[in-house]
């Protein structure tokens, strides 16, 4: 069913800055699954930045994948990088860039992270396979790492090591959501796990679309579980480079994604039956004892 998502909702033609934040900020908290956005720790006078931030990946994502129609996909977010265009020239009309303009101009964020971002969904439309984990990986620097780019901009980071260690992180928290949505991705036609490893295990994409976990699919997932791991300690360096209570949310992320590869450790594998989320009451476990270890050290 192809569904034709509005670069501006029909309801207002000229939208107040404050209708605007509002719009960002319901977006984001009605719509985040694993990672909390705009968190306790997030200072005050950030959170809103964050929400206008969120509201912009949240709205591309919809126009990549919410459509139905890959042209038309294609279509809307051209239109929606024309908008991007348009913002940096101080010409706003959709209520997230109306939000988002205040953001850019306060923090000096570039262009390019959201460019990024908007460079990844039109590649879903064309490219639903990946030969190598190098491509993956190579997607990733699109689909995911710009938005630690632009959470590290709000905190004041902006030097090249410490986007590098993000880069780690939020690479892992895509592959994580990747490996976690197996069977969801193959429903509208898209495989990322790589097909050298799909051969290499002996996987076929019949396999996958028959639901069979066979024990050579659970050892593949097993190999990508184990190098997303890898990814996230990595990016854990960087929680001892920045200040403050960033600390916590910036582990917290790190944790989160490692309790969905946890996650998936104990369905055995088998993600094409069953899809592992982690719980509330695990976010909530995971923020408590960061917290509680950052007060008494």
């Amino acid at each position: 069913m192809v569904r034709d998502i509005p670069l501006a909702p029909p309801q207002h033609e000229h939208w107040t800055k404050q209708e605007a934040e509002r719009y960002c900020r319901d977006l984001a908290k009605t719509h985040y699954e694993n990672f909390t956005v705009g968190s306790f720790f997030v200072p005050r006078e950030l959170r809103q930045h964050m929400y206008n931030i969120y509201a912009f990946c949240r709205h591309s994502d919809d126009l990549g994948d919410e459509v139905g129609d890959p042209n038309r996909s294609l279509e809307l977010l051209g239109a929606w990088e024309h908008e991007l265009d348009q913002c940096y020239q101080g010409v706003v009309s959709h209520p997230v860039y109306v939000a988002l303009q205040e953001t850019i101009a306060k923090f000096d964020l570039p262009k390019a992270p959201f460019w990024r971002l908007i460079q990844a969904f039109k590649q879903d439309q064309t490219k639903t396979r990946f030969q190598t984990f190098s491509e993956v990986l190579n997607y990733c620097e699109y689909s995911a790492n710009p938005v630690g780019h632009l959470v590290l901009y709000l905190f004041g980071y902006r030097d090249p090591e410490r986007q590098k260690l993000s880069d780690f992180t939020c690479t892992a928290l895509q592959l994580a959501n990747f490996w976690q949505d197996v069977d969801r991705d193959l429903a509208i036609g898209r495989i990322y796990l790589p097909l050298e490893d799909l051969h290499r295990f002996k996987v076929t994409e019949e396999d996958l679309k028959a639901k069979r976990a066979t024990k050579e699919f659970k050892a593949l997932m097993a190999f990508q579980v184990d190098r997303t791991q890898e990814l996230f300690y990595h990016g854990l360096a960087l929680v001892k480079q920045v200040k403050g209570l960033f600390k916590i949310d910036l582990e917290a992320f790190s944790l989160g994604g490692l309790a969905v590869l946890k996650g998936i450790e104990k369905v055995d594998y088998d993600v094409l039956s069953t899809r592992p989320v982690v719980s509330r009451g695990t976010k909530l476990k995971i923020t408590f004892s960061l917290f509680k270890s950052f007060i008494f050290g």
